[in-house]
């Protein structure tokens, strides 16, 4: 079974406010893309990958007229592509969703949020992701009350040949990005702010993933976490990467999850370093690659399933690369890769 996350950069810039894809030479949000061809190259990319089940990050809006199963179902249906169904969760305060398009021939998928729902006026543990979480994350004795603008989505799936049943946990932290500042005092104070938002964010899907665990439940985290390891020197005032939270203890490896990727940077810093995503830097007129993007197994599916993940980078993976068909569609569709694992059932 093929296990995929994808964040597609303004997906939701391709369909109309009925949710119907617009297939056009008009532009699309991507820089010097065309609508018609954004597409044409994720259709491309969808059957390459060629994944059971995979997670859009930055998936079509709902929200009015709009739905984002409904966009995705007949992006799916246009280009006959076997991941038929479209699956979201709560829905995002944001245009963009988490959703999951998948082969309903090969998984069974139920949307199952865990949780009780919390409105921040005492501290719960886990409470469900629509709600609102409150924890004291600067130590100032102060408990402070956190959200997510993008609930992560939890999804019961059952392989139906096998009959596995795991946990899905589909999820989009909070971007550390200092959007909006106007001087360098405004950077650190907004990069402080959204890295206080994100680690609260990481510090309660870890809860969650720890009473999985603990309820010997199959675990799958995957998606955008906006962060990693080193990855700013913010995250010395806080210990922690996000993603070394979600991972937990790797003393502890009877509830810590795996993604080599990550490992690699928690390893001394090397060399060298797998990247997911490549963004345009106008400040140093190049190309900045960086580790964003994740699929964390927990400690049984590792041991039982022999997992093994690639990264569909255009220019790091050999194959990717001597594909040019596969390398252009890569490079139109978005400014992130889509990231698999394979496990065998």
């Amino acid at each position: 079974m093929r296990i995929a996350t994808y964040n597609v950069q303004w997906f939701d810039a391709l369909f109309d406010q009925n949710s119907q894809l617009m297939l056009d030479q008009n532009w699309s949000k991507r820089h010097a893309v065309k609508r018609v061809d954004q597409a044409n190259a994720l259709a491309h990319v969808f059957r390459k990958i060629d994944a059971d089940m995979i997670l859009i990050v930055e998936a079509p809006n709902t929200g009015g007229k709009q739905s984002s199963t409904q966009a995705l179902q007949n992006f799916a249906k246009h280009y006959g592509l076997r991941q038929s169904v479209a699956i979201s969760g709560f829905e995002s305060h944001t245009d963009q969703e988490l959703t999951v398009l998948y082969d309903p021939k090969v998984v069974e998928m139920n949307h199952d949020p865990q949780g009780e729902f919390s409105d921040g006026s005492t501290i719960t543990r886990a409470p469900r992701f629509d709600g609102k979480f409150k924890l004291d994350i600067d130590l100032d004795g102060q408990p402070d009350v956190h959200t997510f603008s993008k609930p992560p989505v939890e999804l019961a799936v059952t392989h139906r040949k096998t009959g596995k049943i795991f946990r899905l946990i589909g999820v989009h932290a909070k971007s550390k990005a200092a959007h909006g500042a106007k001087n360098e005092r405004e950077i650190t104070e907004i990069s402080i702010a959204n890295r206080r938002k994100q680690l609260a964010q990481c510090l309660w899907l870890r809860e969650r993933v720890e009473d999985h665990i603990n309820a010997n439940d199959s675990v799958i985290v995957l998606g955008d976490l906006n962060d990693g390891p080193g990855l700013d020197g913010y995250e010395k005032l806080f210990g922690k990467s996000s993603v070394e939270i979600v991972l937990g203890d790797a003393n502890h490896p009877d509830t810590h999850l795996t993604d080599p990727h990550a490992q690699i940077w928690l390893d001394p810093r090397q060399g060298w370093s797998i990247c997911t995503a490549r963004f345009y830097s106008s400040q140093h007129k190049r190309y900045l690659n960086a580790l964003l993007d994740y699929i964390m197994l927990s400690p049984d599916l590792v041991r039982d399933h022999s997992p093994t993940w690639r990264v569909y980078h255009p220019f790091d993976d050999p194959k990717c690369y001597d594909d040019k068909g596969f390398r252009d569609a890569l490079l139109t569709a978005s400014d992130h890769f889509p990231v698999c694992v394979d496990l065998s059932l």
